[in-house]
């Protein structure tokens, strides 16, 4: 008796060996970096090494920092006062968004389906490698201003790859800059303290890629 094998079952099993063709297809990724979102930092303790409050006046700090201040990944006051949400994704892609160029590229010719099909498949691809920035606002203390900083973080909680194996990693940066409460090493009654410009990383991109080990 010869089995009847579904069309649909077919097309299925045909987008998947397409799909991880595609995948090979796409050598454009970046090269990733395992040293971002910057880790906590541990801040000596002592009260008399926390600016005071004259040292807090906004105006001060403003025209110190000048020009660098930066108010879409630093804020003065806290960020969930007035903006409703601490946290934000880059989700989801619009119908009317165009295809990326190296989706389109992609040779499908192997399935044999419908153009119509065919823009699904791409568009679908598209959506499941890519890696969206998850921007969560950082508290970095009183010896930093602004205070608060627009971290970036990568998703890891699936592959973003066919077949499975690569998972979103950050691929590109930039710097903020703030001022940094700084005081010299010294006798406590002679200390001096001074704000000082500091650079602060924070992911900017995601991209997909290898999962690196270290070996011990």
């Amino acid at each position: 008796m010869e089995m009847k094998v579904s069309p649909a079952l077919v097309l299925c099993a045909s987008v998947s060996v397409q799909l991880a063709l595609a995948q090979i297809q796409l050598r454009v990724r970046p090269s990733p970096s395992d040293h971002l979102p910057v880790p906590d930092l541990h801040e000596d303790p002592d009260p008399a090494l926390e600016p005071g409050e004259r040292d807090l006046a906004p105006r001060l700090l403003r025209r110190k920092l000048g020009s660098s201040f930066d108010p879409v990944f630093s804020s003065i006051g806290s960020p969930t006062q007035g903006n409703g949400t601490g946290i934000t994704l880059e989700d989801g892609i619009s119908l009317a968004e165009a295809i990326p160029l190296e989706f389109q590229q992609l040779d499908f010719t192997g399935l044999k389906a419908a153009a119509r099909t065919e823009r699904r498949v791409r568009r679908w691809l598209w959506s499941y490698t890519r890696c969206p920035v998850l921007s969560v606002w950082k508290d970095l203390g009183a010896r930093f201003w602004p205070r608060y900083v627009k971290e970036g973080q990568c998703l890891t909680d699936r592959s973003c790859s066919l077949p499975e194996g690569m998972f979103c990693k950050p691929v590109q940066s930039v710097s903020v800059t703030l001022l940094r409460w700084h005081c010299q090493q010294g006798s406590r009654a002679l200390k001096h303290c001074a704000w000082i410009r500091a650079r602060y990383p924070v992911i900017s991109q995601c991209g997909c890629a290898c999962l690196s080990f270290t070996h011990s």
